[in-house]
């Protein structure tokens, strides 16, 4: 059974930075395309970050590229979201994602986490 468990969210002021993590189990985080998504109040669930199966290359959102890292720890079966500069419209879900081939769309991934919820505000 594969499970994905997002931390690392939490309640911080313009221009913070959050490192947030994905926990796999029941799959192996470098077999699969592993991606950072984030729904806002009120709005559609939105890419951010991915970083794919076959060579570990990254994508990013222009939202956050520049301000966000996306990395790979394979020893520990886990994928990272790092951010900086952190502006309240980056206030949403976060969930981290897992495909088997790379995509930048939502309804394409197999695997989904709960989320867990990063807050920008002074």
């Amino acid at each position: 059974q594969v499970q994905l468990v997002e931390s690392g969210g939490g309640l911080v002021p313009p221009g913070g930075s959050l490192r947030l993590s994905c926990a796999a189990s029941g799959l192996i985080v470098s077999s699969y395309t592993m991606g950072w998504f984030r729904q806002a109040a009120g709005k559609e669930r939105e890419f951010v970050a991915a970083i794919t199966w076959n060579g570990g290359r990254q994508y990013y959102a222009d939202s956050v590229k520049g301000r966000s890292t996306i990395s790979r720890d394979n020893a520990k079966n886990t994928v990272s979201l790092q951010m900086n500069s952190l502006k309240p419209e980056d206030t949403a879900v976060y969930y981290c994602a897992a495909r088997r081939l790379s995509s930048f769309v939502a309804s394409e991934y197999d695997y989904w986490g709960q989320g867990t919820q990063v807050t920008v505000t002074s």
